[in-house]
């Protein structure tokens, strides 16, 4: 770190710093063999934290009662990112964790992830810095200790948030009092992680308090003095797009204080909620339509073998395999899914003569701020996002240009407005994860091994198209890096195997959903590799072990194989009316497999038990991790057994909850069991892998007490058909 001097002020208020860096993906359009390793590569990488680590002075706050603030440029959606953020701060700071309170770093900090938060990589990918950023700051407080006593630094010791010599104390706190310049030095040695206190224990999670007791912390719970509200007239016909609206009757109703025309929607702004909701009824729009899409006609567009085909994986010659001889092929199919997050989004903005600030539930905090900005016509800085809990996130708020909207009405009526969506407008308007269609080919040799695999994926977007991924990488990888998540062979011991993406584009917006394609994709390839095991006459964890490479990341595959295996008792037999189904699948570089114990009855699946390993790495928080795999399982089961959206004279539906049919309490299992283990020195990815194999298993388990290969998810919709 280069040294810099800076004012005591901006040391505890902040400064508006941010270098965010820039991922070059280059202009050359890559072909074959070379866009296979540039997806290999991106399929195994955790994404690099991307914002400003030139300073501490934008992270850190100390407070007059020795508290230390960490402005966390990562969101708290609900995974207990800033419960580790705060043990990894502690560490370095040498601090009690219950010292550290970690808030969200409003884009006027200058803290912020070009990346966004998202793809499971908040810890894993300020592992490494944000400890640098405290042991940094840690060295700053010790040298002005030292000039302040006039001693050499190495004289000194400290614990706690306080630094001691001989019977001398003075806390993070008084270190601060009367400093006018803060000298940044060279980042200090790192801890071991054999010495580390915080890291790998189970720390209770720092915003238990708030929720628990219902604090204000939602992006719906906002407010702001002399509040109005705002309400935006929404398509409810996918492919709409907004044309001209005429609203003399709604100027008129109770409350109504503007109608907002503006170039792509128009908005009420009223004095209550209620009051700009009924004025939007009003409001005749007129919107440019396309054609009346029904689900059978989706279904039909996306089929592997429609679209355009891209060779994501190759080794061997499977073509040559299975031009010679007898190829087993099977079909499976996953449907529309939505986001049904309970808080919908929205946004409370308040924009003035010189500034702008916007509180909102949103992952992608720096390009909500850009494309406000650009909007109103205002310097960036002059934009302030103010990030708040999420209410559930899960990709759908990875765009947010409701912002744009609130902001917009804002403007025009100079009061601060706040718009969300209703509860049908969320669900008419998600950017859905996309249906999928797979197509699986084997052959099998005379002693029942692979001896060629291939899987055709045919989906949507869902990458392409967002904010978050330059269009540049559209032609240089030609295939959705999104839609091909968790859809490469992991079989690395299969001498011939390929994987190919068949692209479609959708009339509706698709894109991230929590772990991408990696449920859809898994649960097709798993599928299919429980009905060779079945063909084999092998036991499905042994069959899939026979094919596991090797090497690093195949021993860590075998070794969380083993493992639930071990302590599930894993039998490939109906025991009781109960029968257990085994999958596995490696997510960002996470291994994680399961197995289910499944019965049916009265012609419904009800899963027991789950039993789950996985090895995301070093740990920092157990408790944490646990509770992202429950999370992960519950939510997997949600989608593979109940959740479907479908298609009716060109709308979306259903549109609200119960309708569309979710886990309840009722279907959870009575045992949820993690085992977690370490085949990394660093934390990798956590939230989304264990969402993977729980599809699969349940089907496979489904089929040893029926005989009936489910093809099709949601699960239980095609149990009796």
């Amino acid at each position: 770190m280069a040294k810099k001097r800076v004012s005591r002020r901006k040391f505890l208020v902040r400064g508006a710093l941010g270098t965010v860096g820039v991922l070059a993906l280059g202009t050359y359009v890559f072909r074959g063999s070379i866009r296979r390793v540039i997806a290999k590569k991106l399929n195994s990488a955790d994404a690099p934290y991307m914002g400003d680590t030139s300073t501490p002075l934008i992270w850190f706050e100390i407070t007059d009662d020795n508290q230390i603030i960490l402005y966390s440029p990562k969101v708290e959606m609900g995974q207990g990112t800033f419960t580790g953020l705060a043990q990894l701060a502690a560490e370095e700071l040498e601090v009690d964790v219950s010292q550290i309170k970690v808030v969200h770093a409003p884009s006027a900090t200058g803290n912020m992830d070009g990346f966004a938060t998202g793809g499971s990589t908040s810890i894993s990918a300020l592992w490494v810095p944000l400890r640098e950023l405290a042991a940094t700051m840690r060295e700053m407080l010790l040298i002005k200790a030292a000039e302040k006593w006039k001693v050499d630094r190495d004289k000194i010791r400290f614990s706690e948030g306080s630094f001691y010599l001989g019977e001398n104390t003075m806390t993070f706190a008084e270190v601060t009092n009367g400093v006018s310049e803060w000298e940044i030095p060279d980042t200090p040695e790192l801890k071991p992680t054999s010495e580390m206190k915080w890291v790998g224990k189970p720390v209770p999670r720092v915003d238990l308090k708030d929720k628990v007791f219902g604090a204000p912390i939602f992006g719906m719970d906002a407010s702001l003095p002399n509040m109005l509200f705002g309400s935006v007239v929404r398509p409810s016909k996918i492919g709409s797009t907004f044309k001209n609206a005429t609203f003399s009757e709604a100027e008129k109703m109770p409350g109504v204080i503007k109608i907002v025309l503006e170039k792509d929607f128009v908005g009420v702004v009223a004095k209550s909620y209620q009051e700009a909701e009924n004025a939007k009824l009003a409001i005749e729009v007129e919107w440019e339509t396309g054609e009346d899409w029904n689900t059978s006609a989706i279904k039909s567009m996306l089929t592997v073998g429609k679209g355009k085909p891209f060779t994501i994986q190759k080794e061997g010659d499977v073509e040559d395999v299975f031009e010679s001889t007898e190829v087993i092929v099977s079909e499976y199919w996953s449907p529309i899914g939505a986001h049904a997050q309970l808080e919908p989004n929205g946004a409370l903005a308040h924009v003035e003569e010189d500034k702008a600030t916007i509180y909102m539930s949103t992952q992608v905090v720096k390009i909500t701020r850009d494309e406000i900005a650009d909007r109103l016509g205002k310097d960036k800085n002059q934009v302030n996002i103010v990030p708040t809990f999420l209410g559930g996130g899960f990709g759908r708020r990875l765009h947010t240009p409701n912002g744009i909207q609130a902001a917009l009405m804002s403007k025009a009526v100079g009061r601060p407005v706040k718009c969300f969506f209703s509860r049908k407008e969320e669900f008419q308007n998600d950017t859905f994860r996309p249906p999928t269609h797979h197509v699986l080919k084997a052959r099998l040799n005379d002693i029942g091994a692979i001896e060629a695999f291939e899987h055709n994926v045919s989906s949507g977007d869902v990458a392409f198209g967002s904010p978050m991924v330059p269009s540049i990488a559209e032609p240089i990888l030609g295939a959705d890096l999104g839609a091909w998540r968790g859809g490469m062979v992991q079989y690395g011991a299969i001498p011939n195997y390929q994987a190919v993406s068949w692209r479609i584009k959708l009339p509706f917006a698709t894109s991230w959903w929590r772990s991408l394609g990696l449920l859809a994709n898994t649960f097709a390839i798993e599928s299919f590799m429980d009905e060779l095991a079945v063909k084999t006459g092998k036991d499905p964890a042994q069959f899939r072990l026979e094919h596991i490479q090797k090497d690093d990341r195949g021993d860590r595959l075998s070794s969380v194989i083993k493992a639930v295996v071990e302590k599930s008792n894993y039998k490939d037999a109906v025991v009781k009316e109960r029968a257990m189904g085994f999958a596995a699948s490696t997510d960002a570089s996470t291994p994680c497999a399961q197995v289910v114990e499944v019965s049916i009855t009265d012609e419904e699946i009800k899963v027991h038990k789950v039993f789950c390993a996985m090895d995301p790495g070093l740990v920092v928080n157990p408790d944490q991790v646990r509770a992202q795999c429950e999370g992960a399982i519950i939510m997997g089961m949600s989608a593979a057994l109940f959740e479907k959206m479908e298609v009716e004279k060109g709308e979306l539906t259903p549109t609200i909850y119960g309708p569309y049919q979710m886990a309840l309490m009722k279907h959870a299992p009575k045992e949820i069991d993690i085992t977690l283990l370490q085949g990394s020195e660093t934390p990798g990815a956590v939230g989304e892998p264990p969402l993977g194999p729980i599809g699969a298993a349940i089907a496979n388990a489904v089929f040893r007490l029926t005989g009936k290969r489910l093809r099709e998810m949601p699960l239980q919709h095609y149990l009796n058909s």
